[in-house]
């Protein structure tokens, strides 16, 4: 991530956390630009975000938001009832902040609860809540695997995430959650693509 791109990403999602902040809503981070955090970084258009949003937050989000964003309340409230994904559009420089409600399930709440906080851009820099680097990896792994393992874009920075932080990583911890979610045969090529222990010569 970085120039022109990077700014207005991050111009965009500031405004989304803010608004988080304001109504009491966990959210953390994930997608490429957490990729590009823990691991290569690389310019990308969208922001991926990850809330415990109620069906009470969801009428002063987008009255928060409406400003600046084009942001559809029944859009959210599907999201909130189904925990699925919602479309936030910042008007001024038509990014877009993919916001997933994904809180129920186990993994949601095991990504809330191992999220990190830290400071990204140069221009001005903005203190995120972010996924792990666990399980940015292991988010990239199921996305992966639910386009059909088409995406080299995905591979690549799941990959670049294992390269870089190495020794760092909860081994463990990736093996438990790969496992359950159905993943364990990506991951044990993917740390051999990487050149880390335990993985599968490609």
């Amino acid at each position: 991530m970085k120039g022109e791109g990077e700014t207005e990403l991050l111009e965009a999602v500031g405004r989304v956390v803010a608004a988080f902040d304001a109504l009491g809503v966990e959210y953390l981070v994930g997608g490429s630009i957490a990729s590009s955090v823990f691991g290569e970084p690389r310019q990308t258009v969208d922001a991926d975000l990850l809330a415990r949003l109620f069906g009470r937050h969801a009428k002063p989000l987008v009255e928060r938001l409406s400003d600046e964003f084009y942001a559809d309340l029944p859009a959210v409230l599907a999201a909130v009832e189904n925990q699925s994904c919602f479309n936030l559009i910042h008007l001024h420089t038509a990014t877009k902040v993919d916001v997933f409600v994904r809180w129920r399930d186990a993994f949601g709440q095991s990504q809330l609860a191992r999220r990190q906080r830290k400071s990204v851009g140069q221009a001005s820099p903005l203190e995120l809540y972010f996924a792990s680097p666990e399980d940015t990896v292991l988010a990239k792994l199921e996305w992966y695997r639910k386009g059909d393992c088409a995406s080299d874009q995905q591979w690549r920075d799941l990959l670049g995430v294992l390269k870089v932080q190495a020794g760092a990583l909860d081994r463990a911890y990736l093996a438990d959650w790969a496992q359950k979610l159905g993943v364990a045969d990506l991951l044990k090529r993917a740390l051999g693509q990487a050149g880390s222990p335990g993985g599968e010569n490609p």
